[in-house]
């Protein structure tokens, strides 16, 4: 069969519903085992990358790590599976758009929320590193966020064990420099051996456009981004949003130092850190409210 525009089938167990998501590589349906009535989310190879090595490598990568994890703030990874030449995975059906389309759609829609989504996206990474990895793809991208404020942190194909020891005596280099440009620590463009810290990095670049409404950093090439990443100062989240208090902000600026010996030194502790701040000057409003409508706000 295909997950083209013909009419829907099956890929193992599983009745794909509709298409969610396509990228340049796959494609994530909605789908329901009609043995079960469960809902997943199917995400599947295109056509053309069904055969490509490296591509079932990272979908098989992707559940390896993912189907241990077991956290309210990380997407549950269920099954890797193989169905008729089509490599697939089944995870937790999320209904929610992405952290990038929420920032796409107008941040003062999902304002109120923000402390909310700011401390659950922090809880998810955290956790990840607790279980002993580094998700070395931190972006809004990899983030749903439902209309409660509800986050999940999503695709961990990139994912690696934290280093041990002997990685970071000698500093073994990576042979292939893998992340997204807006977003890698210095130390992950270099190729170096990255930890919690590297991870963290690339939080507060998220973070830093989750309530700014732009990445940090910007770049009219590739390489001046990366220059950038490796010695431009961080700018102050202040000055883009005034609501913000300084506490936050030099949080954030701490977070994106250039060395990682000069950011708190893991995610959990820039998690503690958040949690006995303020966040916002004055805490944002929800949107207008029409007629006998209740909008959520943070717990």
């Amino acid at each position: 069969m295909s997950t083209g525009s013909e009419a829907p089938g099956y890929i193992g167990p599983y009745r794909l519903l509709n298409v969610v998501n396509t990228s340049q590589t796959r494609q994530i349906w909605q789908a329901i085992n009609d043995a079960t009535g469960q809902f997943v989310g199917l995400k599947v190879l295109l056509e053309q990358y069904r055969k490509n090595r490296e591509q079932i490598r990272l979908l098989r990568r992707e559940y390896q790590v993912g189907h241990r994890l077991n956290h309210p703030r990380i997407i549950r990874i269920f099954e890797y599976g193989t169905h008729r030449g089509i490599p697939y995975i089944a995870m937790e059906w999320f209904s929610a758009p992405n952290m990038k389309t929420r920032i796409r759609q107008g941040i003062e829609k999902i304002a109120h929320l923000l402390p909310k989504i700011i401390l659950q996206a922090t809880e998810a990474v955290a956790y990840l590193h607790q279980q002993g990895w580094i998700h070395r793809d931190i972006k809004p991208d990899n983030f749903l966020v439902n209309d409660q404020g509800e986050v999940k942190l999503i695709d961990f194909a990139l994912a690696r064990r934290r280093p041990g020891i002997l990685s970071r005596l000698f500093g073994l280099r990576s042979r292939q420099i893998q992340g997204t440009r807006s977003y890698m620590s210095p130390e992950q463009i270099r190729g170096e051996v990255v930890d919690e810290r590297s991870d963290l990095y690339s939080l507060a670049c998220t973070l830093f456009e989750l309530v700014g409404g732009r990445p940090p950093f910007t770049g009219n090439t590739p390489q001046e981004l990366l220059n950038k990443h490796l010695k431009a100062a961080p700018p102050a989240l202040e000055a883009v949003d005034k609501n913000v208090t300084a506490e936050f902000a030099q949080l954030i600026r701490r977070a994106m130092a250039k060395r990682p010996k000069d950011r708190p030194r893991s995610v959990l502790e820039f998690l503690e850190e958040l949690q006995m701040i303020k966040l916002f000057r004055q805490m944002p409003r929800p949107p207008e409210l029409s007629p006998g409508k209740v909008v959520p706000g943070p717990p």
